[in-house]
């Protein structure tokens, strides 16, 4: 139980920031917004101020996107055709709601309303590939023109110590992003790569290091290669390839607010740049 209101606000924050409960239950995808407040043992008023809150931070971002000349750019050629449906599927870097995906939605929202996109974000915290195949489901429901999958993070974490073994095997992980890749056939596809890790962080961050649960680097190196591999003629977009590293929370794992725009800027210079076909 959260004990202090200091500690208890910023807890709930990270928890309204990565955790989606609507997503994580998709037969409970009606859950008004009180129910959503009840799961985190908030008060309805304690989980609007957080969602509130982080609104206004992606919107801010989203501000500072418009205003870069090269974003202005995409905006006015953009990658995107007139009334598509642009989903994404993948675990917490993208189920974030400052995430990368967040930030593109509202931006063309804001900026491009006269394409009528629509952004729907399926990514749930904590999925590995075996996860994510189990609710691909929701894909078909929604009918996507476009998919953009970030997934695989999770495969590669070990509990245990850094040689111990990992939560789904390499060899698992190709056979669930062949299967994924399959599922959604006839769609156009965009790969992206985990994000690097800071092993040291992670070492010191006392709900993964502590607990014995670790990632590497080496591995999110191999994931990156494995989905290049299965992805084949689909494009591939590396976050290890942008401009400027990936800033990341203290747990050394997830992208802070900086690093998700910096993963939006390079996903966006990379669409529009022709880094992939037109979508």
């Amino acid at each position: 139980m959260i004990q202090t209101h200091t500690s208890r606000a910023a807890v709930l924050a990270k928890l309204v920031r990565f955790e989606r409960p609507e997503l994580s239950l998709p037969y409970a995808g009606g859950m008004d917004a009180a129910t959503r407040a009840a799961v985190f043992g908030a008060t309805l008023d304690e989980y609007d101020t957080a969602v509130g809150e982080l609104a206004q931070r992606r919107d801010a971002a989203v501000q500072r996107l418009a205003q870069r000349d090269d974003v202005r750019e995409i905006l006015a050629d953009p990658p995107f055709a007139a009334g598509q449906t642009v989903v994404a599927i993948g675990e917490s870097t993208t189920a974030d709601r400052e995430s990368w995906f967040e930030l593109i939605g509202a931006l063309f929202a804001v900026e491009r309303p006269d394409l009528g996109l629509r952004f729907v974000n399926l990514a749930v915290s904590g999925s590995t590939t075996t996860q994510l195949l189990g609710g691909l489901g929701m894909l078909r429901r929604v009918d996507p023109s476009i998919v953009f999958c970030m997934i695989g993070a999770n495969d590669a974490r070990r509990t245990g110590g850094s040689h111990a073994a990992r939560l789904v095997s390499a060899e698992e992980t190709r056979r669930n992003l062949a299967l994924i890749r399959d599922a959604a056939a006839g769609t156009p596809r965009v790969w992206l790569a985990p994000v690097p890790v800071d092993e040291d962080a992670i070492a010191r961050y006392p709900y993964f290091g502590g607990a014995g649960i670790h990632w590497t680097e080496h591995d999110r190196s191999d994931t990156a290669r494995a989905i290049a591999d299965v992805a084949a003629t689909d494009p591939v977009i590396d976050p290890v390839d942008a401009e400027h590293p990936i800033a990341l929370l203290d747990d050394g794992v997830h992208p802070s607010a900086d690093g998700q725009f910096e993963i939006a800027v390079h996903v966006l210079r990379t669409l529009g740049a022709g880094g992939v076909p037109r979508l």
